[in-house]
């Protein structure tokens, strides 16, 4: 029996189909050893000796391999084409080696494809190979780089800036990226000016809409006109003028079709086309990539998805020309065959561009068979593979320069600009969508002008003025990123690599550092002060250029080029050199580099002048960045405990006194005729009842989500502070219910028993047979005291699991929705709709949770046989183990920072 290993279950069974009987393929659910997070598993000391680990269920995982492979005559690892397919086999072999599970002389082949399909899966298994040594190098040394600067500089943070949760060598500098440009939005000053359009009119009545470009003779540039009443003198001077066609010139335009799909164009184009995520198309193309059941036969329909390459090989192109021929006729086929080169930095082009495997296999077919987000985005790459062999779109474009004589005697110029397709080509099956830009000044004709058929003109022909119009504007600061525009930048760039841009994303968003608003990338407050920090201190590895440096680095090593243990020495010497130059510094001198890098965002000009600093409690004090353990960073006064004034680190909007301490007054308590006032501190806004005294904290209660602070007055600023109060006694019990505000929102308590309400509103005017009834329902839905609650409700049914069965389900919990599949529960991503889940979705949320293993393993972690072996890979297919067996150094200091996640 020969055994096969490749990563995913659904992949196993569409291969076990094309090789029949004398094959047994297995699944090694991904990665099967990484990095133990902890200190130690990187020895720079010791030759950059790794030390590997096993969690639990990749040790049951390689415990099933290691049975089913020590009677096997022949061991084949046909993991995915790519450094990290190359690293799993690398590990696999490793990891039987060290456990000594293969027979004496066992052939260990190692094949790769990149299509499920049984053609291209029968291909690879004639034609095998040995593990790709330099491609495993490239991959250890990547690792090596990701754990070191993740494990050393975020203690370092963690130390010098209490509250960031960690730094990473791609993600530091995507969020660089992402800080930057909010930066440059906040320094933007916007400037007003006008245009003037006319709307004129042929002899034949057919209308012509022109823009003012010359005065003079001179050239306009888009600033020039900077008033309403330059506008409108402008406007003045040429209503009813003789307008006159000084020239038309027309040019013939051809477009070309865009390039087949990479990771990142695709993930672009889905983003702008289809709403989705990096994360999100990820996850998708990995589904259409592994396989779905049509017919009867389970066949991958995309290539490898993990690709910068924009090639596709010749066979599938002489199909795709078939096809373009035969469905819309030999006119929208090239007389050549078109090819591509890939502009991204540092791009391999190791792999074809991503294209269907099959491209008779159309749309509209396979939505029959698969999920709707897969419809949809196989559809976006059947379209975009077509299209790129297919003949140029034509386009005749017209310009026709117009002249009036003004009423002040100066000649003023006109342009009219318009064009038509005369032969649609490529774009009668698919155009690309645009990000949206700003408006930067420059004098372009707008788009809708450029797309405007114009009628026929000539030379010396009169135009009547039927309208001018003086449009104000302003311009507009660059747009913040969105996920496919920051993947566009990152690519240019040469940061990251196709198989880390979507989880690189992700991580910015775990940890708190960036959050998504309609679409937009927008830094948090923690994500900025840690961009500030690593720009203050370790300007260099957080420089586009440095990165991108390391990531060619990393290509020549896999490439054979470089010795990838050199590349690890010179970085460590450097980065251990700036490490070492901050060991000293004291907090107080990190939080004033921080105060100057980010004055202009936490300390804002003011309105009225004035030095934006100085406390505005006491008058005396200097405003700056504090920092506390246990709730991060947040604004006070250099003169505490004297004065105690804080708050948030962004400046609220609204008015300013609800800022101080003193607060603003909201007015008198008509019980107590102690004053009510509105404050914001480190932790939001809240009310205040008087002032207390040293031995009693006055009252306060914190003003709820949702509502904005700026609108509360003294009514409901009373209501707050009367919480929690009692509803009345329970009729069987006698004990006293009470309703109230809480940590995860409005509730009711009875005897210990908290039953959660609705909205806040409830929470004044609920009634006593209201709360019977809650609490009654609490109490069916099972479980005793403070924890207790209903069963979790069926948000979603998706289906049985396509390749391992049984159903799965979207439930709504306590902590918030998550998926559920046999006795695995995988929380939703924050902000994530539970109803807009699909099975994609669903089925790749299972699979990270698998991955991690246990929440609270019962026993001690598996670990490999060699797990401290420096092991190397080698050209025969076999791995290296030193003589020695050095134990890891040190013991894990602070939290841990992941592994890939936290590096990547």
């Amino acid at each position: 029996m020969n055994i096969v290993i490749v990563e995913s279950v659904a992949k196993a069974k569409a291969i076990n189909k094309y090789l029949g009987s004398k094959y047994r393929v297995l699944a090694s659910y991904g990665h099967v050893s990484d990095l133990p997070s902890k200190d130690g598993s990187v020895e720079p000391d010791n030759d950059f000796q790794m030390h590997w680990d096993e969690d639990g269920r990749s040790a049951k995982v390689m415990k099933e391999i290691a049975a089913a492979v020590k009677n096997a005559d022949k061991l084949i690892l046909a993991t995915d084409p790519d450094r990290e397919g190359e690293a799993i086999s690398w590990h696999i072999l490793r990891i039987l080696e060290a456990r000594k599970a293969l027979k004496k002389g066992t052939p260990v082949e190692r094949v790769t494809f990149n299509a499920v399909t049984k053609q291209s899966v029968l291909d690879a298994f004639k034609a095998p190979r040995e593990i790709d040594a330099p491609l495993v190098e490239a991959y250890l040394a990547r690792r090596a780089l990701d754990y070191l600067v993740g494990f050393t500089l975020s203690p370092v943070l963690w130390r010098k800036l209490p509250g960031a949760r960690s730094a990473g060598r791609v993600q530091s500098v995507a969020l660089r990226l992402v800080c930057d440009r909010e930066a440059e939005i906040e320094a933007f000053k916007s400037e007003e000016y006008w245009s003037i359009e006319a709307l004129l009119a042929t002899a034949k009545g057919e209308e012509v809409r022109a823009r003012l470009t010359a005065i003079a003779g001179r050239k306009l540039d888009r600033l020039d006109i900077k008033d309403a009443a330059a506008a409108n003198a402008i406007k003045a001077a040429i209503e009813g003028g003789t307008f006159t066609v000084a020239s038309v010139e027309k040019k013939a335009v051809r477009r070309n079709p865009y390039a087949p799909f990479t990771t990142s164009t695709l993930q672009q184009e889905a983003s702008r086309k289809l709403g989705f995520s990096a994360k999100q198309t990820m996850n998708v193309a990995q589904r259409l990539y592994e396989g779905v059941e049509l017919d009867g036969e389970v066949t991958g329909l995309i290539t490898y998805m993990r690709t910068d390459g924009v090639t596709i090989i010749p066979e599938a192109v002489a199909e795709i020309r078939k096809l373009v021929e035969h469905d819309y006729s030999k006119r929208y086929l090239p007389p050549f065959i078109r090819e591509y080169k890939a502009k991204a930095k540092n791009a391999q082009e190791a792999h074809e561009a991503i294209r269907p495997t099959d491209v008779r296999r159309k749309p509209e077919e396979v939505a029959r068979y698969v999920e709707r987000d897969q419809a949809r985005l196989y559809e976006l790459i059947w379209k975009r593979a077509v299209a790129s062999q297919m003949a140029s779109a034509e386009l005749e474009q017209t310009t026709a320069e117009i002249t009036v004589p003004g009423r002040d005697g100066k000649a003023y110029g006109l342009r009219a600009t318009g064009s038509v397709v005369l032969f649609e080509g490529f774009l009668k099956l698919y155009e690309e969508g645009r990000d949206d830009r700003a408006r930067n000044g420059k004098a372009e004709e707008t788009e809708e002008d450029d797309s405007r058929r114009l009628p026929p003109l000539s030379q010396g022909d009169g135009l009547k003025d039927r309208g001018i119009e003086a449009k104000q504007h302003f311009t507009e600061p660059p747009p913040r990123f969105t996920e496919a525009t920051l993947v566009k930048r990152m690519e240019e760039l040469g940061i990251g690599r196709p198989s880390t841009y979507a989880s690189t994303l992700a991580v910015l968003q775990e940890r708190d550092y960036v959050k998504i608003d309609k679409k937009r990338l927008i830094p948090e407050d923690k994500g900025r002060l840690v961009t500030a920090f690593l720009e203050s201190f370790f300007k260099r590895y957080v420089e586009y250029d440095f990165t991108a440096d390391l990531e060619e680095k990393l290509d020549l090593i896999s490439d054979g080029k470089l010795e990838w243990k050199d590349v690890l020495r010179d970085f460590w010497r450097e980065f251990m050199h700036a490490v070492s130059e901050i060991k000293d510094l004291r907090v107080g001198d990190v939080l004033e580099a921080l105060n100057e890098l980010l004055g202009p965002h936490i300390f804002p000009p003011k309105a009225e002048g004035g030095d934006p600093r100085l406390c505005p409690n006491c008058g005396e004090g200097r405003l700056s960045l504090k920092i506390s353990g246990k709730y991060g960073a947040f604004i006070g006064c250099s003169r505490y405990p004297d004065c105690r004034y804080t708050r948030q680190l962004s400046q609220p909007e609204g008015p300013a006194e609800a800022s101080t301490p003193d607060g603003k007054l909201l007015g008198t308590d008509p019980e107590t005729g102690l004053p009510v006032t509105l404050r914001t501190g480190r932790f939001g806004p809240y009310v205040q009842l008087g002032e207390g005294s040293k031995d009693e904290k006055p009252k306060r209660a914190s003003i709820p989500k949702g509502v904005d602070a700026n609108t509360v007055e003294l009514a409901y600023a009373l209501k707050l502070l009367s919480l929690p109060r009692e509803v009345g006694l329970h009729p069987e019990t006698g004990k006293p219910i009470t309703a109230g505000l809480g940590r995860y929102g409005p509730f009711i308590l009875h005897d210990g028993t908290y039953a959660n309400l609705p909205t806040v509103e409830e929470t004044f005017d609920v009634g006593i047979n209201r709360a019977v009834v809650l609490l009654a329902e609490k109490k069916a839905g099972g479980g005793k005291g403070r924890w207790q609650r209903a069963a979790p409700t069926v948000l979603k049914e998706l289906g049985d699991h396509p390749s391992e069965g049984g159903k799965v389900q979207v439930l709504s919990g306590r902590y918030g929705p998550y998926v559920k599949h046999g006795d695995v529960n995988a929380t939703l991503p924050r902000g994530k709709e539970p109803t807009t889940l699909t099975m994609d979705e669903a089925v790749q949320l299972i699979a990270e949770r698998v991955a991690k293993g246990p929440s609270k393993p019962k026993g001690r972690r598996a670990k490999t046989a060699g797990k401290s072996a420096d092991a190397q890979p080698s050209g025969n297919g076999k791995t290296k183990q030193p003589k020695s067996k050095a134990k890891a150094q040190g013991k894990a200091k602070g939290k841990s920072v992941g592994t890939r996640e936290a590096a990547e």
